[in-house]
């Protein structure tokens, strides 16, 4: 199919081509985002109005829209100059007035003439105990109610469109809907009930009430499962392409990950077996592999990690795992090297540090094979950077990446794996709509060997107490993370904070108080860190550089200042660097009183749950999508009818819908199939037809 089917036309031209919008009026419709028929049809009314006519204003509680028909009884004008009028009209039951300000001339007289019946529609108020309605929306003769329609749709407005407008641009798309042939699945269509796709988007933009407008209602479920097949088809035919690139069977012999495994000290967990089973499936196939490793803060992705590199090891070829940052590249170095002397492999770290003849050696070792598994930030992807034979690679903190990115990594080797591993649980829906296109396993279970975390909540004006604990457990011998908040935008006035904290702790507790910031120089930062794994210093005052990655397993205290204006996402990540040894943990969240509604919920919800993924359910619930991942680099679509939050499920259905679809039909011949790019079209998905071609 080479361009837009002409049955779509009428719903892209312009705006303006709807009767009355002219070159001003659709400048405002711009401003929300409508520049065509079709964006009219996805924005959706959010509020509906009951204009169905009651006996009397007495069976009504104000404020709230009523509509009643009136004998006009009087007219009382205006006692001084800017003051309103009134007129005193009288239902089947009572008399109540209607209201105006700046009312000019003879306009009350002419529209509401005294004896007349009128059908008057529009908001009740009380003021001073006495019922009123203050400029009537709608006034007409009784014989005209059946212009006034029982239920008004509310549509967002910006300036210069009023609801009149939206409505008028709303029923001249609605009279160019095309018929268009059915793409959900008959199936489902039955069991949920819905509609075709013109009888819900008529049905959509006139509600028949309150219960019209919940998601669950059958023409927005409809509505909004369209754009969600249209998204997970686009990523379906991208997992494809990217599944149809050929890759290399890399199955190993075992011997290597068998010294591994007997070295540790308990066995793997359930969840980390079964993840390592599915991407050895993965590596071992013909296909290339593209998966996403999802685990919680300690749920183990380290070993996980390296029993995959020891299978392209075994294999005859090397591996690469890719860190966000230098601290974590070097970090990851110190947790494989003990595995790695134990398979007895070589692995190296490669930086953007390393230079000279240090450097030339690494390149030489790595291109002659002497290396087995190179660690590094992405400096690993330069030119100059050569491998014998690899065949996979890590990359670490993946959400720092998008889609084209992937894709690229992938380019490096010849035909490799691609293992993609976060720390930062993500929903379900969430990791769906961002890495449809990927296979997923799940960490959800913590190792044994890891102490629960006690979680304590506890007022700022107590700090005190909490300094003079410190105290008692630092002379024990126990480490402590001081966690002080990003306060402003401005990292001066946080360094402040940091800086302040640092003094004042290291008054009271000497100096084994150690202070690394995001301002500092690389190596200055560095040797805190050094400093503090080695235990010369017992506390570590930090902005949030530590929440991703740091090991210090003897930590066994986390003290996060001002914890109400964190993110729950990161208050967890937090969290999770302590309880990493033997010790009992403990995390304190101190807070500045009085906590908001919102504050205190996060707070909460940590207290009862160290589950990461239920956390991020509950984060995503309270800040929604493009927060919980940073919209700006989310790579997450944007929905005008779907909700990613409450409509999780229908995401998934959408995407075992896809799926299938394109199993039974791989290149969408089929009527269904044809009526599926026809969708594809309609949400503007072009990217789909690009990956059509290329399969």
């Amino acid at each position: 199919m080479s361009g837009r089917p002409a049955v779509l036309f009428p719903l892209f031209a312009g705006i303006e081509t709807l009767s009355g919008i002219g070159a001003k009026t659709a400048a405002a419709f711009a401003q929300i985002g409508v520049t065509r028929p079709r964006d009219m049809l996805f924005t959706l009314p959010h509020a509906v109005v009951d204009r169905r006519p009651v006996p009397s204003v007495r069976a009504v509680a104000p404020p709230t829209v009523a509509t009643v028909e009136v004998t006009v009884l009087a007219h009382l004008p205006a006692r001084r100059r800017d003051g309103p009028s009134r007129v005193l009209v009288q239902d089947a039951e009572t008399e109540f007035s209607l209201v105006f300000f700046h009312a000019r001339g003879d306009y009350l007289e002419k529209t509401l003439p005294i004896g007349a019946r009128r059908l008057v529609s529009g908001k009740l108020e009380a003021f001073d105990g006495i019922v009123q309605m203050v400029h009537p929306d709608h006034i007409l003769a009784p014989e005209n109610a059946a212009d006034l329609p029982e239920f008004e749709p509310v549509y967002p407005l910006a300036a210069g469109l009023t609801q009149r407008l939206m409505a008028k641009a709303a029923a001249g798309s609605l009279a160019r809907l095309p018929q268009l042939a059915e793409w959900i699945d008959p199936g489902l269509l039955a069991r949920e009930n819905w509609p075709d796709w013109a009888g819900a988007m008529r049905a959509a933009h006139q509600p028949r009430g309150a219960q019209s407008l919940v998601q669950g209602a059958p023409a927005r479920a409809r509505l909004a499962y369209d754009e969600l097949l249209a998204h997970q088809l686009t990523l379906a035919l991208a997992r494809r392409t990217q599944r149809r690139l050929k890759g290399r069977a890399t199955r190993g012999d075992g011997r290597l990950r068998a010294r591994v495994l007997a070295a540790l000290p308990w066995a793997p967990t359930g969840a980390q077996s079964r993840s390592v089973a599915e991407i050895t499936a993965d590596m071992g196939s013909e296909r290339r592999m593209n998966r996403l490793l999802q685990g919680d803060v300690g749920s183990g992705k380290t070993l996980v990690a390296m029993l995959a590199l020891l299978v392209a090891v075994e294999a005859g070829g090397q591996g690469v795992m890719m860190a966000p940052t230098e601290i974590l590249a070097r970090q990851h170095l110190d947790s494989l090297a003990p595995l790695a002397a134990a398979a007895g492999v070589r692995v190296e770290v490669l930086t953007g540090r390393d230079k000279g003849a240090e450097r030339a050696a690494k390149l030489a070792d790595l291109v002659a094979g002497r290396i087995h598994i190179l660690l590094g930030t992405h400096a690993v992807f330069q030119k100059d950077v050569e491998f014998q034979d690899l065949r996979l690679v890590i990359i670490d903190e993946q959400h720092r990446f998008g889609v084209s990115q992937r894709m690229e990594l992938g380019a490096k080797g010849e035909r490799v794996d691609v293992l993609v591993m976060t720390a930062t649980p993500i929903p379900r829906s969430l990791a769906l709509a961002q890495y449809g296109d990927m296979d997923i396993s799940l960490l959800d279970e913590k190792p044994p060997g890891r102490s629960p975390v006690r979680t304590a909540l506890m007022a700022t004006e107590r700090l005190p107490e909490v300094v003079a604990h410190l105290k008692r457990a630092v002379a024990e011998g126990r480490q402590a993370y001081w966690v002080c908040p990003l306060v402003e935008e401005s990292e001066k006035v946080d360094l402040a904070s940091a800086e302040e904290r640092f003094l004042s702790l290291r008054a009271a507790l000497g100096d084994a108080v150690g202070l690394v910031h995001g301002q500092m120089p690389l190596a200055e930062k560095d040797a805190a860190m050094a400093d503090f794994v080695a235990g010369r210093t017992r506390v570590l005052v930090a902005t949030t550089v530590i929440e991703v990655g740091v090991n210090v397993p003897n930590a066994s205290i986390m003290v996060i200042e001002r914890a109400e204006i964190f993110g729950l996402a990161q208050l967890h990540q937090l969290r999770g660097r302590v309880g990493r040894g033997a010790a009992e943990s403990t995390c304190l969240m101190l807070y500045q009183a009085p906590l908001s509604e919102a504050g205190e919920r996060r707070l909460r919800i940590l207290r009862e749950t160290e589950d990461g993924f239920r956390i991020a359910e509950e984060d995503l619930a309270m800040r929604g999508a493009g927060d919980v991942i940073g919209t700006a680099q989310s790579g997450l679509p944007r929905f005008r009818i779907a909700d990613l939050e409450r409509q999780a499920g229908l995401m998934a259905v959408a995407q075992s819908d896809a799926r299938a679809l394109l199993e039974r039909d791989p290149d969408l011949n089929t009527p269904r199939g044809q009526a599926a790019r026809v969708l594809l079209w309609l949400m503007e998905q072009d990217r789909a037809f690009r990956l059509l071609d290329v399969g």
